[in-house]
């Protein structure tokens, strides 16, 4: 499939520049950082995987131009590529679902492509960024040299993209540009285990005043500790109750200290330094504090916007050089479909359509293709509104503003045509 004229090396330009690769370093909490030790971190797990899994689930669609409308390139070989398996192995959830993973961890991701006779796309097949070193040629491109195989390969035969770059040949891992927060963050979970598997944590002590008798053995001592505990300590059968302790002894509760509240303060900032790290709301990463009900659904659309659609730009951007073909890219261009993750409810989005409907400033086609489906016959007439209302007239305003239950109905048959 790729061997062996997928590594030839003739059309390498001399004047390499060094590789841009990183392999980890060692934090000032003293914490080893790579991508694999980074991982272990419950908040930057997620917050990796989050992306990764948001990513593979919207579908990527290749589209075709036709003036003002667009349609779906079902004949394009490239459709089938990114919409349903992009290789053999992989499903194209599981590839963008890898490759978005790869971008959290590493900031690059790579893929092999496969071309037909006519320089068309037939497979993208994912290589591990570990293997792979990115060469500036002596043109000023970059060029791939794959580490197992010892051979390099040109920008027409790799598709990279790559996260926010300081060279502009390769991305910069998350994990290398915060290295000091994640190991902080570390740092603290190795503490609090730490604490946890050799310190000492009493829930509370029983304290005897100086003068009264001594105790003599420490099997007098056992005596006393396991028969306050046998009877009082443990369970809901024993609460609440009643205790007498003899010759001036008294039981004293340990409370939380200052130095434990410290530390929960400390891996909840660890948590807010991952969350700003990926523009993830903390929420979203389990630190849910001052969150309510009601930011919800806000708090969603800003990982939407914010958290996850520069990484789909940067996917969209980059397939379009690989991909396409120069004489394509005119007429061609690639698209995640990610309106169905900000729809919302039914409801919510047809009352919208209904309203705008209503209006005058959408036709049947602009929401068929809001909802990204095809055109209809007939569909790109606009509806006349009144041009006035009586100011007096509440009921005919509150109709100008909410939809009716006749407007739903004519939303859901439009977007129910075929």
């Amino acid at each position: 499939m790729f061997f062996p004229s997928m590594f030839s090396s003739g059309s390498i330009k001399s004047g390499f520049a060094d590789s841009f690769n990183w392999g980890g370093r060692t934090a000032s909490s003293g914490t080893v950082v790579d991508e694999e030790t980074a991982m272990g971190n419950s908040a930057l797990n997620r917050a990796v995987t989050l992306l990764a899994s948001s990513l593979g689930q919207l579908p990527c669609e290749l589209y075709k131009r036709d003036g003002d409308k667009r349609e779906k390139a079902t004949e394009h070989p490239l459709y089938s590529v990114l919409k349903y398996q992009p290789n053999k192995k992989d499903t194209a959830f599981e590839y963008f679902e890898s490759g978005m993973g790869f971008l959290g961890l590493k900031g690059n991701h790579y893929a092999l492509i496969d071309r037909d006779e006519q320089m068309r796309v037939k497979e993208l097949v994912w290589v591990h960024p570990s293997h792979v070193n990115v060469l500036k040629g002596g043109d000023g491109l970059p060029y791939y040299h794959l580490i197992p195989e010892n051979k390099t390969v040109g920008m027409d035969l790799m598709h990279h993209v790559k996260a926010f770059s300081f060279n502009g040949y390769t991305g910069v891992s998350p994990v290398q540009t915060a290295t000091d927060a994640i190991g902080l963050a570390l740092a603290t979970e190795q503490h609090a285990s730490a604490v946890f598997s050799q310190g000492t944590t009493l829930s509370g002590v029983i304290e005897r005043p100086k003068d009264s008798p001594s105790i003599e053995t420490q099997k007098d001592i056992d005596n006393v500790l396991d028969s306050f505990t046998a009877r009082h300590v443990g369970g809901v059968r024993k609460a609440f109750k009643v205790a007498m302790l003899q010759e001036g002894m008294t039981y004293r509760q340990m409370a939380m200290t200052n130095n434990d509240a410290q530390m929960i303060e400390a891996r909840r900032m660890g948590v807010l330094d991952i969350a700003r790290l990926y523009g993830i709301p903390p929420s979203m990463l389990g630190e849910s504090a001052g969150e309510s009900y009601k930011s919800v659904e806000q708090t969603t659309l800003n990982f939407l916007v914010f958290g996850l659609m520069p990484w789909l730009k940067r996917w969209e951007s980059a397939m379009h050089r690989d991909l396409l073909l120069p004489k394509e890219r005119s007429e061609y261009f690639i698209e995640f479909n990610f309106s169905s993750l900000v729809r919302g409810d039914f409801k919510t989005r047809y009352d919208s359509y209904a309203i705008g409907r209503q209006w005058g400033w959408l036709s049947v086609n602009d929401i068929r293709r809001l909802e990204n489906m095809p055109p209809v016959k007939g569909g790109d007439e606009y509806l006349t509104p009144l041009n006035m209302i009586d100011s007096k007239d509440r009921e005919s305003a509150k109709q100008m503003v909410t939809a009716t239950p006749e407007q739903r109905l004519e939303i859901e048959s439009i977007l129910c045509r075929n």
